[in-house]
C-alpha cells in the first residue's frame, strides 16, 4: 500500500479529515517474537479541530506543551491522554495559511492482527474492538510515547496507507464537546 505523504495532510483539515475515511491506520507492532506485526484497521470515522476558528480545539488557546505538535509539521501522531483513562489519536492537519489543526481518528473497522488486538484490549468480540478513539489506541497500543511520531516517515511504526474510496460519506457535528457544537467536522462511512 502507499504511504500517505505531507501534501495529503497540507491541506484544510475538514478536507483531510473526509478524505482519511477508508485509509487504513497501520501499527508495527513487537510482540516479543522479534519480528514486527501488522496491526491495522479503515478509518471509519473522524473528526476535524481547528485552530483558532475552533473554541473546541487544543489549540485555540494558543501554543503549550501538550498541543505542541498541533503546532509543527503536518502528518504527525498528536496522541494525549484524556478523562484519566484513555489515549486519543490524532493526526496533524491543516492547510498553510493556519497555524494549527489536527484530525482524531474516532474508528477503525480491524483489518489485521485482529487477535492481536483482541489480546491488547482483553476482549473476546471484535464487534466493538475499535470502535472508539480510546478502544481503537488501546487495540493498537497507541500512547503518549507515540506522541509526535512521523505518520510520512516510511520507517514510522506508525503510518496511514492509502486504502478505498468510500462511496457515500455523512457529516455530523462532533461527539463529546461543549464548545462549537454547531461544527459539523464529524465524518463517518455512510452503512447505505
Amino acid at each position: 500500500m502507499v504511504r500517505l505523504d505531507v501534501d495529503f495532510y497540507a491541506r484544510n483539515t475538514e478536507n483531510v479529515a473526509r478524505d482519511l475515511l477508508g485509509k487504513k491506520l497501520v501499527r508495527m507492532y513487537d510482540d516479543g517474537s522479534g519480528k514486527l506485526k501488522r496491526l491495522s484497521g479503515m478509518i471509519y470515522e473522524t473528526e476535524a479541530y481547528g485552530s483558532k476558528n475552533d473554541p473546541a480545539s487544543h489549540a485555540f488557546s494558543g501554543l503549550t506543551n501538550r498541543n505542541s505538535v498541533m503546532f509543527s509539521e503536518v502528518g504527525k501522531a498528536y496522541v494525549y491522554f484524556i478523562y484519566g483513562m484513555h489515549h486519543c489519536m490524532n493526526v496533524t492537519a491543516h492547510s498553510p495559511k493556519r497555524d494549527a489543526g489536527a484530525v482524531l481518528i474516532r474508528s477503525l473497522i480491524p483489518v489485521e492482527g485482529i487477535n492481536t488486538m483482541m489480546f491488547l484490549c482483553n476482549m473476546k468480540n471484535k464487534l466493538n474492538l475499535t470502535n472508539g478513539p480510546g478502544r481503537l489506541t488501546k487495540a493498537l497500543d497507541i500512547n503518549k510515547s507515540h506522541n509526535g511520531l512521523n505518520l510520512t516517515n516510511k520507517q514510522s511504526i506508525l503510518q496511514i496507507e492509502d486504502d478505498i474510496k468510500p462511496k457515500k460519506i455523512v457529516s455530523t457535528t462532533r461527539i463529546g464537546i461543549s464548545r462549537a457544537q454547531e461544527k459539523c467536522w464529524r465524518y463517518l462511512i455512510s452503512n447505505d
